[in-house]
């Protein structure tokens, strides 16, 4: 592996692209620590994404940015952020500091099929906000990204795609 040196590995993309599960894989192949921005947020609150959501997606907005900034200053992490984390510029330069930004692109149709909406706020009202977010949120991606990696085979295709990389 080259040009990873103490960076962190930062995972972006639409909710259900698959940056959780990607990034577990590479934290055990890398051997660095896995980060989870929303399982983190839901232990340091000690409420789930859907609770702290019921206040608003400002607030959650707001935690999220809190927990970006403290975990960016960390090094050699593989980090999965939330479908919104590019909403707030604050958040990418925070991330893009001491991290190589990974835009996880799976296609929109593959994630409306697969994704579980219950566990997702926003989109507790219908696969068809799913689109919504892509529309909106897809140029932000690709403008923030440092790489952006097609996840259109396996989750272990998608990871060996971002070792090819960093790889000699």
């Amino acid at each position: 592996m080259k040009n990873l040196s103490g960076k962190n590995l930062v995972l972006i993309g639409m909710p259900g692209c698959g940056k959780t599960v990607i990034g577990e894989m590479l934290s055990k192949i890398l051997s660095r620590k896995f980060v989870d921005i929303d399982e983190y947020i839901e232990k340091t609150v000690n409420k789930t994404i859907s609770q702290i959501f019921k206040n608003g997606e400002q607030c959650f907005r707001d935690i999220e940015t809190k927990v970006v900034s403290e975990i960016s200053r960390r090094e050699k992490l593989v980090i999965s952020t939330g479908g919104g984390v590019i909403k707030n510029l604050d958040n990418i330069k925070n991330l893009s500091q001491n991290g190589i930004i990974i835009f996880i692109d799976r296609p929109v149709d593959n994630i409306a099929a697969d994704v579980d909406i219950q566990k997702r706020p926003l989109l507790k009202d219908g696969a068809e906000k799913l689109y919504e977010l892509f529309e909106k949120r897809y140029e932000l991606y690709k403008k923030y990204c440092d790489f952006k990696i097609d996840n259109d085979t396996t989750p272990e295709g998608t990871v060996q795609k971002i070792l090819q990389l960093f790889s000699n």
